[in-house]
């Protein structure tokens, strides 16, 4: 069960709305042409995690849309009403009550203007399943290399968008082919990200630890839960680096993980049919870290 709080004229902190109704204009332009901007994000015990860096993500997706800033402290509460009004999450490895939160932007209609709404819904087992069970994954090309669209502003490169239909078309096209995601490469097979998450690979040499993940300045969105694990793991001990990298380091390294805000880790436990290092204890770790966090 999804709780919906829409941010109006008459409520611009949020009001709880029946998700059964009608809401959305049909020529909202969010909808018709996913012109608009979104931050998914984890709630542990109804406490949105990293709050910060994804308002600050958002701020910025919506200024290279050319979209109204969006007013944090308005976002906030309408945050705090829908988890306080949401259906019971599930518990979790981490011992907390998980939901997930969205906020949507939309440029809506050209009479009405832009305007914002959150969601919120236990989080899915099927997600949570995954930080265990861990997931196969199929290197695919990206068909461009983002690192070449750095000067061309309209090709919004590092804005989270609502046009995510090429995404959902991959994950599709992955399962069909009997993997569960994809990690995205250039034409010269650098490593880039994942559909929905960022790739982070652990390497032990001469007793050090490192923690990499491909180039952030290359046309790559910046991971939220990546840069928690890599700021925490940095204060206990583990190096770190920004690549490049290639299929080659995800196969001789010592664990690859996919991150994203809401499945937080997942071990990537075959790559192209292989079998890949899983160290259960570093994933343990790092999961560590991010509970802490």
């Amino acid at each position: 069960m999804t709780t919906v709080v829409m941010l109006t004229e008459d409520h611009p902190n949020g009001v709880l709305v029946d998700a059964s109704k009608p809401l959305i204009n049909i020529e909202d332009q969010g909808l018709t042409r996913g012109d608009g901007v979104f931050e998914t994000m984890l709630a542990a015990n109804r406490t949105v995690r990293k709050l910060d860096m994804h308002l600050s993500r958002l701020t910025n997706s919506a200024r290279m849309l050319d979209l109204p800033a969006p007013n944090q402290n308005a976002l906030t509460q309408a945050i705090e009403l829908g988890l306080k009004e949401a259906a019971e999450g599930p518990q979790t490895v981490l011992g907390s009550e998980e939901h997930v939160v969205k906020i949507i932007i939309s440029r809506g209609t050209a009479e009405e203007g832009a305007h914002s709404w959150i969601t919120v819904a236990p989080a899915p087992q099927s997600t949570l399943e995954q930080r265990t069970n861990g997931v196969k994954a199929l290197t695919l090309p990206r068909g461009h290399d983002p690192a070449e669209e750095g000067s061309y502003p309209w090709l919004l490169t590092g804005a989270k968008t609502l046009s995510y239909a090429l995404n959902m078309a991959v994950l599709r096209y992955a399962k069909k082919q009997g993997a569960d995601d994809v990690i995205f490469v250039t034409d010269d097979r650098r490593i880039l990200e994942g559909a929905t998450s960022s790739v982070i690979v652990a390497r032990v040499n001469n007793g050090v630890k490192t923690l990499l993940t491909p180039e952030p300045n290359h046309g790559i969105l910046p991971g939220t839960t990546q840069g928690a694990i890599f700021k925490a793991a940095q204060k206990n001990g583990w190096a770190l680096g920004f690549g490049p990298l290639y299929p080659q380091d995800l196969y001789e390294a010592d664990g690859v993980w996919l991150t994203s805000s809401v499945r937080l880790l997942a071990p990537v436990t075959h790559l192209n049919g292989n079998p890949l290092r899983h160290n259960e204890e570093f994933t343990a770790e790092l999961l560590d870290y991010l509970a802490q966090g």
